[in-house]
């Protein structure tokens, strides 16, 4: 393969890492991007941690065998149980997400950050570290969001029955006082708005989308591969159903985009 078409690589268990690849497009409008849902394990969150591992590796040497140059695990559940395990697997950089609680816990003018997130992601021991590592002196009340993944993969991006859960979801961290809270799930960017008007405007959202783009930018620089004139592709494929993927994703993207299977 030309090493000046080699494609970044992305991988979520679904949609929501659309809100990387976003971030990314835009930071690196020239480059390919490959990204592939793994649809038929989603969400990750409700998965154990081994399954959870085991297929993040899957999808990440899939992606590496499919010519990536760097592989982005857009997804914060499979950062936190495979991270580590994708850097020593795989032979290209790996770059991972996480909740931005160092950010969070740098903005809070109360010194209180909420954190929504998957239950697998807030079980962590990377979510742990972070806590310990840059929460110093703020009170983290995390909130697992069953189901709100699901929510987005549906296409529900608005309406009643995404703002009943989100009501529910939010009441501890309203009670707790909180005027900070980071999207520990890439979906959750998508309905960012709906839980902006639920918390109220006195509360900040953090996403770490961005973070995670000027890191691949970083990562790229130097490289030989990196494209800078023209514009990239960007290809999905999914190891679900091909057509329901296509009708959200081209909600998300803003654009019809094709979308095929693949068998990882």
């Amino acid at each position: 393969m030309d090493g000046t078409r080699r494609p970044i690589g992305m991988f979520d268990s679904g949609v929501g890492g659309l809100s990387v690849a976003r971030e990314i497009r835009r930071t690196l409008p020239a480059e390919d991007l490959l990204y592939v849902a793994d649809t038929a394990y989603c969400p990750y969150g409700d998965r154990p941690l081994e399954e959870v591992r085991t297929r993040a590796l899957a999808v990440g040497r899939y992606l590496e065998r499919a010519g990536a140059k760097l592989v982005v695990a857009a997804c914060n559940t499979a950062s936190g149980a495979a991270l580590e395990q994708l850097r020593q697997a795989l032979a290209v950089p790996v770059v991972g997400l996480e909740p931005a609680v160092k950010t969070g816990a740098a903005v809070t003018r109360n010194r209180k950050l909420g954190v929504m997130a998957t239950a697998g992601t807030l079980a962590s021991a990377r979510f742990a570290r972070l806590v310990r590592d840059h929460a110093h002196g703020v009170e983290v009340v995390p909130q697992p969001c069953p189901g709100l993944a699901d929510l987005v993969e549906e296409g529900h991006f608005d309406g009643e029955r995404l703002q009943a859960w989100l009501e529910q979801l939010t009441q501890p961290l309203k009670r707790a006082g909180v005027d900070t809270v980071v999207l520990g799930c890439t979906h959750y960017a998508f309905v960012s708005e709906p839980i902006a008007r639920v918390l109220g405007p006195a509360v900040q959202l953090v996403d770490s989308a961005p973070a995670i783009a000027r890191r691949t930018e970083h990562l790229l620089r130097g490289d030989a591969g990196r494209r800078t004139n023209g514009s990239g592709t960007f290809t999905v494929l999914t190891t679900g159903d091909p057509r329901a993927v296509a009708l959200v994703v081209a909600r998300l993207w803003g654009a019809a985009v094709p979308v095929d299977t693949v068998a990882v």
